[in-house]
């Protein structure tokens, strides 16, 4: 059965408008199904893996229905994190981006003096922790008596990290006449009574299965970018690796046509697909890259289904997907017929959360590699010449030039003629004008998320007197940390990020054993 696209599902234009810019070709499962039943007003029970999509099923028809209310608050989004909500708050503004929406993330670790001053002034969308926001509520600060949407985003991790009792005090002060949404990728009984309790009876329980989601005969890889450096990034892995057929994955229209034109003006052979081609233009793109005259074959998801090519040694995530399934299938794009694959992510920072959420629903492991230098590019050409070189030599059809050869002994030096050849050949192998050995920086800092905070009793000197005893790190690597009320975010550089999680995940402190685990790149 065909899915339905989003202009089928009944959102706002501006909505539509605004999926179109972002790249968005037709909805996943749990898109494609709780959008209509929120649109029609019904409360709502999600049920999908992270991963899926949920954001957007919940956002797009909360601002499709968007209508201002001065000086009042129309929705709220209750998150686990700190992270998410910055996460959930960025991808509303983008979905909004024509509505005029005014959004707020509250969370602890920011001064609430500030969050307090804006809104003051008038915001439409709160996107929260539930311990800020109910900061925010007790304070008479936040007021969600005339709130028309609520959002549960991640219940059973609020379970799990012991938000219950804040959420429905949070809940007992919003409007009793809202349509509530709860989304989960578990339902433990907690979440069914509190579902019970807070949500009208009749609200829908859609449940989206996982599926198969490993490949287990490709092995997988993360590259991790700045978006500037994005398409250089891209450049030094092809000419390190030297792909013989790479499937190359964009999330939108025009990024296909901008990466294909940036590719084919440095000499590689590049085909492009998406969906405003028309058939025969995607039929002959398809035949050239099976047919081995173009390298990379650069497509979106929805132009990519359905194809079928044997020897595929590669697949390319230039964008990260929007769900698990979507990764899924780019992936097994590669690793066919029980031959091994290979497939490659570029992801920024921010993007590091959605991947680790990949990599635990395919129970897969994703290895992180550093962009290749200049050097290491150099290093695997020149083993590709030398392998050529040896190839020819072992023939017969070089000896015609030996007359010339020899004539050129005569004014040079033979080991500077091949060292020339060599030049000419490299200059041509290589068409980016990498003007750096490496790109990103190996001291930048990391963000890593502990499991404690203010009610252990824990305070910045003591972090830092514990990673220096354990990790023996000094107190120069270890930059902001924000201690919240039941966990922490401390910057650190990369080489202190690893000892830290190397020598003190698992010891006991402030009386309970710490994880600790890498969050995001640095605090924005």
């Amino acid at each position: 059965m065909e899915s339905k696209g989003f202009s089928e599902l009944g959102l706002d234009e501006n909505i539509l408008k605004a999926l179109d810019v972002m790249g968005f070709e037709e909805p996943s499962k749990i898109q494609a199904e709780v959008i209509p039943i929120l649109l029609e007003g019904h409360d709502a029970i999600g049920q999908a893996q992270t991963g899926t999509g949920k954001t957007l099923a919940f956002a797009a028809p909360i601002l499709s229905s968007f209508r201002r209310s001065e000086g009042k608050i129309n929705s709220i989004i209750l998150t686990p994190t700190r992270e998410l909500a910055i996460q959930v708050n960025d991808e509303l503004n983008r979905i909004g981006k024509f509505t005029k929406v005014k959004l707020i993330p509250l969370y602890g670790g920011q001064p609430i003096e500030r969050q307090i001053s804006a809104l003051r002034k008038g915001i439409d969308i709160v996107v929260g922790t539930p311990g800020r926001v109910l900061d925010l509520i007790r304070r008479k600060v936040l007021d969600l008596s005339s709130i028309r949407f609520l959002v549960l985003d991640e219940a059973d991790e609020m379970l799990n990290m012991g938000f219950i009792d804040d959420i429905e005090e949070i809940i007992k002060n919003s409007n009793e006449d809202r349509q509530t949404m709860l989304f989960s990728a578990t339902m433990p009984p907690e979440i069914k009574k509190l579902a019970k309790r807070y949500m009208r009876p009749e609200a829908k329980h859609i449940a989206v299965s996982k599926g198969t989601m490993t490949v287990a005969t490709v092995e997988q890889y993360y590259y991790e970018v700045k978006n500037r450096e994005r398409f250089e990034s891209l450049c030094r892995i092809l000419d390190v690796e030297e792909p013989s057929a790479a499937i190359i994955f964009c999330k939108t229209k025009r990024g296909v046509d901008e990466l294909m034109e940036g590719l084919q003006s440095r000499g590689y052979g590049v085909e492009g697909m998406h969906g405003d081609m028309n058939q025969n233009q995607r039929i002959n793109a398809l035949r050239r890259f099976k047919e081995g005259s173009s390298e990379f074959l650069i497509a979106t998801d929805v132009a990519a289904r359905g194809i079928d090519v044997e020897n595929v040694s590669h697949v390319i995530n230039y964008d990260l997907p929007q769900d698990v399934e979507s990764y899924v299938h780019r992936i097994g794009r590669t690793g066919r017929a029980n031959k091994e694959g290979v497939a490659y992510t570029l992801v920024t920072a921010r993007e590091y959360t959605s991947l680790k959420h990949i990599e635990k629903a395919t129970k897969s492991k994703i290895r992180r590699r550093e962009i290749p230098t200049v050097d290491e590019i150099f290093v695997s050409k020149y083993k590709t010449m030398l392998s050529r070189i040896k190839e020819t030599l072992e023939e017969d059809s070089y000896k015609r030039f030996i007359p010339l050869a020899t004539e050129l002994d005569e004014e040079f030096s033979l080991v500077e003629v091949a060292a020339a050849l060599m030049h000419m050949l490299y200059s041509k192998e290589v068409s980016y004008d990498y003007s750096e050995n490496a790109i990103g920086s190996a001291s930048e800092s990391k963000r890593l998320f502990l499991t404690v905070g203010r009610m252990d009793k824990v305070n910045p000197k003591k972090l830092v007197e514990f990673f220096s005893e354990n990790a023996k790190i000094n107190k120069e690597d270890v930059g902001d940390i924000d201690i919240l009320e039941k966990f922490s975010f401390v910057n650190v550089t990369e080489a202190a990020a690893e000892s830290i999680i190397k020598y003190c995940s698992g010891k006991r402190f402030a009386g309970r054993k710490l994880n600790i685990e890498i969050s995001t790149k640095s605090r924005k």
